[in-house]
């Protein structure tokens, strides 16, 4: 479970450091109470006093009152005609005064607001680092990183395009917008053009690590980079690279970055020591996370109530539930427990224990005081009854999620599907699935899962189908025994071409499957009577289709399939190590004395029959002969001559052996 960033009134470490690095979800460290912060982005701020700045002190050449910009900015920022009041004061505003205007905006949040103002600025040439640096560092918060790098494109000065400031904005922006391959391509660019990264850059980066696939090694090249241009490493790189252990399960890799730190002169601060807590709650090793609290409080750091709820985290996995709950007491009486956190994090481990009475009893205990909860509790309670098969109770407490929440979210939808599937109540399932709609939430791979399982269940396969169409076109990897029984499901209800498409979808999914599924699929083809794709099944597999099935398949595929096929079909069979056996080419031959306009495909294949050494058999002989003015005597006779001498000489071998 993650735990939230610290809170409270401490202030932070550095401020030119999180100039950039303030614009991601990135952990924030803290130091004591007197450090004093100011932004590089914001490093053009007047003064905060009404006296003048001294640029403008003795001059009296167009001479502008600190006091007269002052009401400039105030003006502008007030204004409900935005393009108005900065036509108005024009002349007054300075770059610093409108860098001022657009972070106003920026923090309060009015995106619209801050673009006009940046590309009025642009308009007039009016900007500097700074202005491009608050800009981009914004678009990212609004989610708008397009605007964010179509900003970066407009800069044609290198100095400027470059800067380590701006650059660092537009990796923050990239990266909080779940684009770290960009990011990292883009770095790569900056650098050739000129780009000198900080310790900001990298810390911005290795906050990008912490969210993808192998992040772990992605953040120890970065590392590597730093080390090779000589960029010390800090407190943040530091507890961010612990906070990328803890998130990877990586409790020793955690160890050493942490006497690294200690190492090389930096003193943990209260987040770090969190980081570490939170690697060992993976393993749910209480040892040493007791002997890193005392080391901590030996430090005189006091135990705030993220390190608290991250000690409990480590408690509830080692399934020591009654220290658990002494500490949650603890919580409790320091205030730290007024929201549902902690109490989630004792029921959720008594649940998944098997404790579900017990977690019953913490839930009802949270809520008769009254603590805030998002629904979380509920979700938790309900997963646990539907494991424990206490349906009733799961139903009846997503009745009461549903009565007390006007809001949702796509967790707790999915812990309602879950209850209302098990419970086998449709109109509940579909009117969830509207509410769904209702909030345009969209469905991830989870709801996908519930919903194929259920209707699969209820033998309502082409709503299983749909939604296998619907996971398959949003790109989520299907899951291949999910699959296979639906493949086998609806082979039994006669839809072999829906099957065969689930088949393909999983195929052509990007991952291996079991040899076995491809024989299944074949079977549902051959009796649902889709010869081709049958045919297509078996050539694409044919080292994994048993011999029984291949033969199941081929006499099939003669008596009904596509007749300009079934020469093919028999020489594929042929090829890949089959040996036809003459029922085969009894059934092909009679399928083209049916047909005499194909006569050229017989011939043909009698004559290849020859070349690989197979004879006609008594009954099919026969029945050429007997209709040989359909397909030309002459022509018939000399193939069937040749093959009467082969048959001799393959006899007399056999006598002979």
């Amino acid at each position: 479970m993650q735990i939230l960033p610290l809170a409270g009134g401490i202030q932070p470490l550095s401020a030119s450091y999180f100039s950039s690095v303030s614009s991601l979800s990135l952990p924030i460290f803290y130091h004591n109470d007197s450090c004093k912060v100011r932004c590089v982005a914001c490093s053009d701020r007047a003064p905060p006093s009404s006296s003048p700045p001294a640029d403008v002190v003795g001059k009296t050449k167009r001479v502008v009152s600190w006091s007269h910009r002052r009401a400039a900015v105030a003006s502008v920022q007030n204004s409900t005609d935005l393009a108005s009041s900065l036509a108005s004061a024009e002349e007054v505003l300075q770059v610093q005064d409108l860098n001022i205007i657009l972070r106003h905006f920026g923090e309060s949040k009015r995106w619209q607001d801050a673009s006009q103002v940046f590309y009025w600025m642009q308009s007039r040439g009016k900007t500097n680092f700074a202005s491009y640096s608050s800009f981009i560092k914004f678009m990212g918060k609004s989610h708008d990183p397009k605007l964010a790098l179509q900003a970066y494109s407009t800069i044609q000065d290198d100095s400027t395009r470059y800067n380590v400031s701006i650059c660092n904005s537009v990796l923050g922006c990239l990266i909080r917008n779940g684009k770290f391959d960009s990011s990292l391509k883009l770095f790569s660019e900056m650098k050739k053009g000129g780009l000198k990264p900080d310790v900001v850059t990298y810390s911005t980066l290795l906050a990008g690590c912490t969210k993808v696939q192998h992040g772990y090694q992605k953040a120890l090249d970065i590392v590597q980079e730093m080390k090779a241009n000589s960029v010390q490493m800090d407190e943040v790189t530091y507890g961010t690279l612990l906070a990328i252990c803890a998130s990877n399960n990586l409790v020793k890799e955690a160890e050493t970055f942490f006497q690294q730190m200690k190492d090389d002169g930096v003193v943990p601060n209260v987040f770090h020591y969190s980081s570490l807590l939170n690697a060992y709650s993976a393993e749910g090793n209480c040892e040493e996370a007791d002997k890193l609290l005392h080391d901590m409080k030996s430090a005189g750091l006091v135990p705030n109530k993220v390190i608290l709820t991250t000690l409990l985290k480590v408690y509830v996995r080692g399934r020591f539930f009654e220290r658990s709950r002494e500490l949650l007491v603890e919580l409790e009486t320091l205030g730290h427990a007024q929201e549902e956190m902690p109490y989630c994090l004792l029921m959720d481990g008594l649940a998944k224990a098997g404790h579900v009475d017990e977690a019953r009893a913490v839930f009802d205990d949270m809520r008769s005081k009254d603590v805030t909860t998002d629904g979380y509790a509920y979700s938790i309670m309900i997963s646990a009854y539907c494991r424990s098969c206490q349906i009733e109770e799961a139903k009846q407490l997503s009745r009461d999620f549903e009565a007390c929440f006007a809001k949702y979210d796509l967790v707790m939808l999915n812990t309602l599907l879950t209850a209302y599937c098990r419970a086998g109540e449709m109109d509940s399932v579909m009117q969830l699935l509207k509410k769904m709609d209702e909030l345009a939430i969209s469905p991830d791979y989870n709801t996908f899962r519930i919903l194929i399982k259920y209707f699969a269940k209820e033998r309502m396969y082409q709503l299983a189908y749909r939604m296998v169409e619907d996971m398959h076109g949003k790109g989520y990897q299907l899951d291949e025994e999910l699959c296979t029984d639906l493949i086998l499901l609806l082979g039994r209800a006669g839809a072999s071409s829906d099957a065969f498409s689930v088949y393909n979808m999983l195929r052509y999914g990007k991952r291996m499957i079991s040899k076995a599924l491809h024989e299944k699929v074949l079977n549902i083809l051959v009796k649902g009577g889709e010869h081709k794709d049958a045919y297509v099944v078996l050539k694409d597999n044919m080292a994994h289709i048993s011999r029984y099935s291949t033969k199941r398949f081929a006499l099939a595929f003669m008596r009904s399939g596509n007749i300009n096929l079934v020469n093919d079909v028999i020489k594929a069979l042929h090829t890949s190590g089959h040996r036809i056996n003459q029922e085969v080419f009894r059934l092909a031959v009679s399928r083209y004395v049916g047909k005499p306009e194909k006569k050229e495909l017989l011939l043909h294949l009698l004559q290849w029959m020859a070349g690989q050494g197979y004879v006609v058999d008594s009954s099919s002989r026969n029945l050429l002969l007997k209709n040989s003015d359909l397909f030309g005597r002459q022509v018939l006779a000399e193939i069937l001559s040749r093959q009467h001498i082969m048959s001799k000489k393959l006899r007399k071998q056999e006598n002979v052996g």
